[in-house]
């Protein structure tokens, strides 16, 4: 696969302050930065760059970035988009193009891979469980996928499988279309939405323990920011937990996920909506709570 993740997103939001504050206390590190009206924050694995925060009337994906091996995937990437008669321009190491829907921009450059997840800690007999013991903060190795509505979900998804290159790794009927650029389920995710904006984003954690640490540090204070959670998906099989920051977005931490490393042996599925097992999904995970002015800003 000449793609292999995602490597950042720039997020605008009306309230800088608040959202900065929030994904601070989330687990993601705060990195100097030149411009004081950008905000940036790194992950353990995935670098010192994974998250900008700029000003925006109302919360929105601005762009994302995506990490391919050498060159020559960026003159693929290119002639793949001209057929869909979607523009794109190479500068060096660099293309640079728009989901046609959406607007986002999006950027494929050449990119080292994150590092192989660390060997997890096993539980000896006769000695506490090495959750137990930790101390530091729970801190996001990666970020992992993010996902977006459109209003011509069909046409976004194109330009990802089509155009970009991502894999089709499963469905959820009348819903939503789960695509990967990486060994993980998935890096994308594209549903149908009444107006374009960006659902979630999801940030890896090494294991469940890590989820339930960052979760209780999140919370502290501020009960508000629970949105769904704890539970584990049928589709794409990882342990997951959405809070929301101040500015609307959610944002999910997940572990475990399923990892695809033959394309010739996954078989993509279509399923129903839900969770293996999960408290009941809160109506603003479907219809969120701004969305009147999403729509209202769209015009």
């Amino acid at each position: 696969m000449s793609l292999h993740r995602l490597t950042d997103i720039t997020m605008g939001v009306p309230n800088i302050a608040e959202t900065v504050e929030f994904y601070t206390q989330f687990g993601l590190l705060p990195q100097p930065s030149n411009d004081p009206n950008e905000h940036w924050f790194g992950t353990v694995d995935g670098g010192p760059r994974q998250l900008k925060i700029v000003h925006a009337p109302v919360r929105r994906l601005l762009s994302l970035g995506i990490g391919a091996e050498d060159p020559d995937d960026l003159g693929r990437i290119g002639a793949s988009l001209q057929r869909l008669g979607v523009e794109s321009r190479i500068d060096g190491e660099q293309l640079t193009t728009n989901e046609p829907i959406t607007g986002v921009k999006v950027t494929v450059s050449v990119a080292p891979q994150v590092p192989a997840k660390p060997v997890a800690e096993r539980h000896l007999p006769n000695f506490r469980a090495p959750a137990l013991l930790r101390t530091d903060p729970a801190r996001p190795r990666k970020l992992g996928h993010i996902m977006i509505a459109s209003v011509e979900s069909a046409t976004t998804q194109k330009f990802f499988t089509e155009g970009l290159g991502f894999k089709l790794s499963d469905e959820i009927k009348d819903a939503a279309t789960f695509m990967r650029c990486s060994t993980d389920h998935h890096n994308i995710v594209v549903g149908h939405g009444p107006v374009n904006y960006m659902h979630h984003t999801s940030w890896e954690l090494s294991d469940v323990d890590e989820i339930g640490r960052g979760v209780k540090a999140a919370l502290e204070g501020h009960p508000e920011r629970h949105t769904w959670g704890m539970g584990r998906f049928w589709v794409g099989a990882n342990y997951f937990y959405y809070l929301r920051d101040p500015a609307g977005n959610m944002t999910e931490y997940y572990s475990d996920m399923d990892e695809i490393t033959d394309d010739q042996v996954w078989k993509p599925g279509v399923f129903e909506p839900g969770s293996l097992w999960s408290p009941a999904m809160p109506p603003s995970l479907i219809r969120p709570d701004d969305l009147a002015e999403l729509m209202a800003d769209s015009h």
